[in-house]
């Protein structure tokens, strides 16, 4: 049963408000997906915070309209699921993964910060580490010198105490 008017907007505002707000928006299609591999990819999306819905092409094309992921418009044919995320690699890694174990979910193209992307460069961006795994990664960085320093000075007073005995 298609949808009435007031749903099609309710929709296109839906979207536009996660739009506004991405960073990252990946199609792909999924013509031939059991549901149980669609619900898995769902509870994926979920864990990584990122909005991933089946929605109608045409409703996307309007959601999308005058915004920095208007150039997506004309890749929205056929049987797709869309991908949205604040964190500049979520949207990606989470598709980029689960076509990785499944045939029938093929990546198609995305946009990241205004900048249209093939399939290539979706799975060079899902090839990033996360945000979390940066920040981690930074501050193990920061925490090498100090416990160096540390680990210097904990064997100097090991030394000093046995000159000392």
């Amino acid at each position: 049963m298609g949808l009435n008017l007031d749903e099609k907007k309710s929709v296109v505002n839906e979207v536009k408000a996660k739009m506004a707000t991405a960073q990252t928006v990946v199609l792909a299609e999924y013509s031939g997906m059991p549901v149980a591999h669609m619900t898995r990819l769902r509870a994926q999306a979920r864990a990584s915070g990122v909005y991933l819905r089946v929605l109608k092409n045409t409703l996307v094309r309007r959601a999308v309209e005058g915004s920095a992921f208007a150039n997506l418009a004309e890749q929205m044919k056929g049987p797709l699921i869309y991908s949205v995320s604040e964190d500049a690699v979520a949207a990606a890694k989470v598709l980029n993964d689960f076509a990785k174990t499944n045939d029938k979910l093929i990546l198609k193209a995305g946009n990241y910060a205004g900048k249209l992307l093939d399939k290539a460069a979706v799975q060079e961006l899902a090839s990033i580490p996360s945000r979390d795994e940066l920040i981690a990664q930074l501050l193990g960085v920061m925490q090498a010198p100090v416990t160096g320093f540390a680990c210097v000075l904990s064997a100097l007073a090991k030394q000093r105490e046995e000159a000392a005995a």
